[in-house]
């Protein structure tokens, strides 16, 4: 937080979130003077990576939030006769219907604080009984909470058969996700409500006598800082166009990244790895020699569809489900395609749709590894952040040219509103939290920031997450460190498939042990701790959807329901270009070496950048930009 900012910059950029980082980094390496704010703690926005006890905080924080009133602004008067406001929203009303269950068992002579934490006011988790969970899970009240996490036992701890079944949903740290179109106000299945209706958990059983190693939750405390936890469930496609910006914007230097080992299917309730290159094929037990074939002949019509337009042109206006059942491909392949590789709807998606889908996965195989999918390691919340330590080391190198170049970025700082000239209708600055007005050119605002005044047309979606921790994994290997990814269809229509992304403990996002298959009869995860909300989605919103903003206000969407990031990126690149159209886009940044000033010598930039690969390289270097990620599975 800053209260003296320079007067006036070219773009001012609120909201810290993934689209909104990259502009401002592309803006800055443009030459652009940037001011980046949130009124936020912390970096990332929707897209943000806590600890777990960041995220005890966070959970506090969203029930303040929603205690705020509105008082009488006070900006107002700074508001001169020939301009008007356009208010922003002290509240942040993209996160609804919260709920927190704990289920692992509390050792009360245990102390639960975590050591070393950063943030103390943690929100109190109160622990409940599994069959009366659904009711039972709450966010305390302010007068409720305490400095350190409290996990109350109940009296009665019975084990809820409704909630065991065949079916488990149970992962290390997984993240499942659903859609549904509604407005912002309309109350939306959220995914602890699917998966309590369809028996997809099982929970700590606490009337089992206690087992050694069994995990509580004080060792979840003591162990929170750790491992991270995303709001967001996604990875990065290999040749996606996050990858390809961060080789060619050299900003990968700043982050690493894991290859995904498997990619598992649920069918006739058991969970099973799906096979996806070619030796993986071939060597799979699961299919017959007839499958093996049909499937590596209709994947590489695939790789080359637009070829050989004549095999599904006919089909365009069908489903890729139904299409698939054309193509004499027995029931296993076609599950195995519709669900594991194209991943997409059973009844959204058109042939054209699932054969891009495919094609884009047979893509992205074997760039770094068997999988087509990387994760960052510390998760998701790194990627924004990488971009904004990008634009700090382009300000620092050209700082010394005497270049004002480069962004302020300011947290825990908020905009009161956005003033507007009656007469052009361009937004000509803002007002702070201090009353200090800022003057730019142009003015990116991400969606959460806008009020319900602004937002009264907008219809949005809502994705339903929650967070899962399980003593754990969902499928057996040898290896502990597996990450795997799991789509759950839709069990009857009009519903959703549920995403499930399984992280293990070297990827710094799950606590170590929670990986591992012991040597017991029960082989079920059990669920320790779950989180439970929905997340806006305004991506596919049209800017139109706003009520009267000017041309040079430009709406950067949260988090959508994808897989992968291109909606980011390339959102971000429109904007970017509307901003500084015929620029290009994210350039790497100029090495140190190459910089001469006044004759003085830069050896110690020169040293730092020496292992810099080139932007657009194929070799095995551009996986040493990625951070070395491990290519063979663990």
């Amino acid at each position: 937080m800053a209260d003296n900012l320079p007067s006036e910059f070219d773009v001012i950029v609120i909201g810290t979130g993934l689209p909104e980082s990259i502009t401002a980094a592309a803006c800055s390496r443009s030459g652009q003077r940037v001011l980046h704010v949130d009124s936020r703690s912390y970096y990332g926005g929707n897209w943000a990576s806590f600890s777990f006890s960041g995220l005890l905080s966070w959970l506090k924080e969203y029930q303040e939030n929603s205690d705020i009133v509105n008082e009488n602004p006070a900006w107002q008067e700074h508001i001169l006769e020939n301009e008007e406001a356009i208010a922003l929203s002290r509240k942040d009303k993209t996160i609804q219907h919260v709920e927190v269950f704990c289920y692992a068992s509390q050792d009360l002579h245990e102390d639960v604080e975590e050591t070393g934490a950063l943030q103390k006011n943690h929100a109190s988790v109160t622990s409940v009984n599994p069959t009366e969970g659904e009711h039972s899970a709450y966010l305390p009240s302010e007068d409720e909470s305490s400095s350190t996490v409290s996990c109350q036992m109940p009296t009665e701890q019975t084990p809820n058969s409704d909630l065991e079944s065949s079916l488990e949903i149970n992962d290390v740290e997984a993240t499942g996700e659903e859609e549904k179109r509604c407005d912002d106000k309309t109350c939306v299945k959220s995914a602890s409500e699917e998966e309590t209706s369809e028996n997809v958990l099982t929970t700590e059983d606490t009337t089992l006598q206690p087992r050694k190693n069994r995990i509580t939750y004080s060792q979840i405390i003591k162990e929170g800082r750790r491992f991270n936890i995303d709001l967001v469930s996604k990875l990065l496609y290999s040749r996606g166009l996050l990858i390809d910006l961060l080789i060619k914007s050299n900003v990968s230097r700043y982050a690493e990244f894991k290859n995904i080992t498997r990619i598992l299917a649920f069918r006739e309730g058991r969970v099973e790895q799906v096979p996806c290159s070619r030796a993986d094929v071939f060597n799979s037990k699961q299919l017959t020699m007839v499958e093996k074939r049909m499937l590596m002949k209709f994947l590489t019509f695939c790789m080359e569809y637009e070829k050989h337009p004549d095999e599904y042109k006919a089909y365009e206006e069908i489903t890729f489900s139904e299409y698939l059942k054309t193509q004499k491909l027995t029931p296993n392949l076609q599950y195995f395609l519709l669900h594991s590789i194209a991943m997409t709807s059973e009844t959204a998606s058109n042939t054209i749709d699932g054969l891009k889908a495919t094609k884009n996965f047979l893509h992205c195989l074997g760039r770094y590894g068997n999988t087509p999918f990387l994760f960052p390691l510390y998760g998701q919340g790194e990627l924004p952040q990488c971009f904004c330590r990008s634009l700090n080391e382009v300000e620092r190198l050209l700082i010394r040219m005497c270049a004002v170049f480069g962004g302020i970025y300011c947290l825990r700082h908020s905009v009161q509103c956005l003033v507007v000239d009656k007469e052009s209708r361009k937004c000509k600055a803002v007002i702070d939290q201090f009353g200090q007005r800022i003057i730019s050119k142009h003015f990116l605002v991400e969606d959460s920031y806008f009020s319900e005044n602004t937002c009264s047309h907008v219809q949005y979606r809502q994705i339903s997450r929650s967070v899962l921790i399980t003593d754990r994994s969902v499928l057996k290997a040898d290896s502990d460190q597996q990450i795997s990814i799991l789509t759950v269809p839709a069990v009857e229509t009009g519903t959703f498939a549920v995403r499930v992304i399984e992280l293990c403990s070297s990827t710094m996002t799950c606590m170590k042990g929670t990986c591992e298959h012991k040597n017991e009869e029960d082989e079920k995860p059990r669920l320790l701790w779950a989180l439970y909300f929905n997340m806006r989605d305004s991506s596919d919103v049209s800017r139109n959807s706003y009520n009267d903003l000017p041309s040079n206000i430009y709406v950067c969407s949260g988090p959508d329901c994808a897989l992968g990031n291109d909606n980011a990126v390339k959102q971000a690149e429109t904007l970017f270009q509307q901003i500084c159209p015929n620029e290009d886009f994210c350039p790497p940044p100029p090495n140190p070496e190459d910089i001469v000033i006044d004759g003085d010598s830069l050896q110690s930039e020169a040293s730092e950048s020496s292992f810099i690969p080139e932007a657009n390289s194929e070799t095995p270097k551009e996986s040493r930009s990625l951070g070395n990620p491990e290519l063979s599975s663990q």
